[in-house]
């Protein structure tokens, strides 16, 4: 999430990814002022204009919040009030409107004061991310991983007909198409991890090293023996990630369900699996860490979700939110859609 305070009452936000969004679902409360850009549709009294139709407009204004909702299937988070102030005369105050946030969307945040888990929640999700490129010969996968969502770039092919066939295959013009790829994607601080079968990935390591890209970390990964999106996809349930991104979200939550797994086969207590569960361990502060998957908010209500994790966040425990551009998402998903690491065991 990029932020900026503007003082002490008011921060700017743009959410970069669904678990920003998620986030500021967590922080936006009845009664703050959200102040952004939107559209209205102003009736112009005109000659010759149909009645029955307005002009749209964009106009600034600020919102006094009555009600926010996620939208679980376009990762989008309706906010709707009253607005109080407008940068347009014909937009009048008092009228009720609705901001559709997006990724990449910028507001900005007023509350009369913030508390410290909002401001923990507005910082949680800084950090730099992993360009992870899967090459072969024959096609290349390329994804971003930034905190543990996964966007990804469709499949480049090369074009190479392969050993049995007589070609005039440059793979230095599939390694420009690549780059190109990378380019449109990365961010300054992201590092770059290349891996596939054979010895492309160094080949394609080589060519990266140019200028222009030094202020790019660049680490070539062995033992992942496949490309294309089906590389990013093992890459990142591989032992290699958990090493080379130790300090990555993706990593920790990743030895969290690990841990978890071989606990449940050790008959342990000291873990949890669906909301019921984890909810009662909160109530004992007995919750260390948790994760859960953003489809909770489709099996439980929302407000009750929200709660919940704000409450657990008050009491130190360590949160991961995970989605379905990973597997690791879909495993917690499948799991009650939430599970806790407990610092002690909880009678059921």
């Amino acid at each position: 999430m990029i932020t900026k305070t503007i003082d002490e009452n008011s921060i700017s936000v743009i959410p970069e990814d669904s678990e920003d969004l998620f986030n500021l679902r967590r922080i936006v409360k009845q009664g703050d002022t959200i102040v952004g850009d939107t559209t209205r549709v102003i009736k112009q009294e005109k000659d010759y204009s149909r009645p029955d139709k307005g002009e749209r407009i964009k106009v600034r204004i600020a919102l006094t919040v009555e009600k926010i909702s996620l939208d679980d299937v376009l990762d989008r988070l309706r906010i709707g009030g009253t607005i109080s102030e407008s940068s347009n005369e014909l937009v009048p105050h008092g009228s009720h409107h609705s901001f559709i946030l997006k990724v990449n969307d910028g507001i900005t945040i007023k509350k009369k004061s913030w508390q410290p888990v909002e401001k923990k929640l507005i910082e949680s999700n800084k950090q730099s991310g992993f360009l992870l490129v899967a090459i072969d010969t024959g096609d290349c996968g390329i994804a971003r991983l930034y905190g543990t969502h996964l966007q990804f770039v469709p499949n480049i092919y090369s074009g190479s007909g392969g050993k049995r066939y007589k070609t005039n295959f440059n793979i230095e013009k599939f390694f420009e198409q690549v780059q190109q790829a990378v380019l449109s994607i990365i961010k300054n601080e992201d590092s770059i991890l290349i891996f596939g079968p054979g010895e492309t990935k160094k080949r394609f390591s080589n060519f990266l090293q140019k200028p222009q890209n030094q202020k790019y970390k660049i680490q070539v990964v062995e033992g992942i023996d496949s490309g294309g999106e089906d590389g990013i996809f093992t890459f990142t349930k591989s032992k290699a990630m958990k090493e080379i991104m130790s300090e990555s979200k993706l990593a920790k939550v990743s030895s969290i369900i690990d841990e978890i797994m071989i606990m449940a086969n050790q008959k342990s207590r000291k873990f949890t699996m669906g909301f019921d569960e984890t909810s009662k361990a909160n109530e004992f502060g007995a919750v260390e860490s948790l994760v859960f998957s953003d489809k909770i908010i489709q099996l439980y209500d929302e407000n009750k979700i929200i709660e919940f994790l704000n409450d657990a966040e008050s009491k130190g425990v360590k949160i991961y939110g995970v989605d379905s551009s990973t597997d690791i998402g879909l495993r917690v998903t499948g799991l009650g859609g939430i599970v806790s690491l407990l610092r002690f065991p909880i009678e059921s």
